[in-house]
């Protein structure tokens, strides 16, 4: 599957404004606001912006940071890896291969068995799952 290639225009008709900000402008949501950071909610993790499958559940953890965390994606050719050092940082920008959306980024600071912490924008996810009723949330 080659990459997928829009303009900003046609980007900005399928997402909302805060999705456009985050994934196309590589914004932040504020931590503890984005509506996956504190779901423990079955399914599969998917781009917002194309649809490709990025996590799951299975591997989602409450690492405290405020945002969705991941110890890793569901392959490693669904997610690029960028250097970033944007606001006088050094960080790992992580990406969605296939439509280059901006996710978040990794760390190395996460659980057994990676070790790694994929920290993730919940604007950039969307959660594809079978279960019906309220979301379970961390405490």
């Amino acid at each position: 599957m080659g990459k997928l290639n829009k303009t900003d225009r046609e980007w900005q008709r399928e997402l909302s404004p805060e999705e456009f900000k985050i994934t196309r402008q590589k914004g932040t949501e504020a931590p503890f606001t984005g509506k996956y950071w504190n779901t423990k909610q079955h399914g599969t993790y998917v781009c917002r912006c194309c649809g490709t499958e990025l996590f799951t559940s299975d591997t989602k953890y409450d690492s405290g940071c405020g945002w969705p965390s991941f110890f890793k994606p569901i392959n490693n050719s669904v997610i690029e890896e960028q250097d970033d050092h944007s606001h006088g940082m050094d960080r790992v920008e992580i990406i969605c291969h296939h439509c280059d959306a901006h996710l978040g980024h990794v760390f190395e600071d996460g659980p057994q068995p990676t070790g790694l912490r994929y920290c993730v924008n919940s604007a950039s996810l969307e959660l594809k799952s079978q279960e019906k009723g309220d979301e379970e949330t961390y405490p």
